[in-house]
């Protein structure tokens, strides 16, 4: 091969590597409000050996950290709320903590940091602050491939139905979307179709609104607004979060869900093991198709690995696990 062509290659390989391939998994949210968990190495290897290439973590856990180093599990990382004031009010704060817990793990395969997960009240207003000063360290870092959001209830939306009029409910998030467009990071956003199941049961729409939750067959809703069919909540809900965001001026900002589940009991409606396996075995098989406003994957995590009887609130908090602690699964998925 003569220069020229090398040259051609190199140059190709150079932008190829500018532009890296869209990404699409499915992840897994590893939660440890628990007392009887398995150790992070054991929890990593699980990982690996259900082919589940992303995880969530909500606080930055040197144990889980340790065990995933090298994995090439990609890995959503929160702050952790309690952080909010002093990464918002100290850029020097800031370039500690990604010292600390991102420089420090270099065989780590960070993908995003949510700065805040479903943040509340007055601390609302450290969320912005904190990501700028989060992602000006990562940048100085040399990391800022990592992007830096944070991580919404679905409650921060407002309008939702039909999904074409969803809006942001609060001024504060609008800013934090064109901070977002602005870096090229997406809005991560917690998304559970089962609250409108429960409000829609209630209305004596039953068999028809589950299905619509979970996947199956039964029932259809059409957006005249944009002239979309949804055949399930969580289409719908995801599509309103990008309506939201249009209406902000900032169409470019992608959605990753990142959280979404359905309990296996604890004595609501509809919590049942049958029912945790139909939606979330629904939900794998679903996101590779997008939405109907986006054909494209919808990166998405499953709240959450194991069952966590350490979760306050209640019971049914304590029941959203795939695996139980002793690593079996607590029913058959596959992704």
């Amino acid at each position: 091969m003569g220069f020229a062509p090398m040259l051609s290659v190199a140059v190709l390989l150079g932008t190829l590597a500018a532009f890296p391939a869209a990404v699409h998994s499915i992840g897994v949210c590893y939660g440890v409000v628990a007392n009887n968990l398995p150790g992070p190495s054991e929890v990593v290897q699980l990982y690996r050996s259900k082919g589940i290439d992303s995880m969530r973590i909500y606080f930055a856990d040197a144990a889980a950290l340790n065990a995933l180093s090298g994995s090439n599990i990609g890995l959503i990382m929160d702050v952790g709320n309690g952080n909010l004031s002093s990464l918002a009010s100290s850029p020097s704060a800031a370039a500690g903590w990604v010292r600390d817990n991102i420089q420090a793990y270099p065989g780590v395969s960070f993908r995003y940091i949510a700065v805040g997960n479903e943040v509340q009240g007055s601390d609302t207003a450290n969320i912005l602050p904190a990501m700028r000063n989060v992602n000006s360290a990562l940048v100085a870092a040399g990391l800022g491939n990592i992007k830096v959001s944070t991580s919404v209830k679905f409650d921060r939306f407002a309008d939702t139905f039909p999904p074409s009029n969803g809006r942001f409910r609060d001024e504060y998030m609008t800013p934090i979307a064109k901070f977002l467009a602005t870096t090229g990071a997406p809005l991560l956003a917690n998304v559970y179709p089962t609250l409108p199941t429960k409000r829609n049961r209630k209305a004596g729409r039953k068999t028809s609104c589950f299905n619509y939750a979970t996947f199956q067959p039964g029932r259809t809703v059409v957006d005249n607004g944009n002239r979309l069919t949804y055949t399930c909540f969580c289409d719908a809900m995801v599509d309103s979060i990008y309506a939201a965001l249009e209406k902000a001026g900032t169409p470019s900002v992608s959605v990753v869900v990142s959280e979404s589940g359905w309990p296996s009991a604890g004595g609501k409606v509809g919590a049942s093991v049958n029912n945790a396996q139909t939606y979330n075995q629904g939900l794998i098989n679903h996101v590779r198709g997008g939405t109907p406003k986006k054909r494209r994957a919808l990166e998405t995590n499953i709240f959450a690995m194991f069952d966590e009887n350490g979760k306050p609130g209640d019971e049914i908090e304590k029941h959203f696990g795939l695996f139980n602690p002793n690593k079996s699964p607590s029913y058959s998925i596959s992704f």
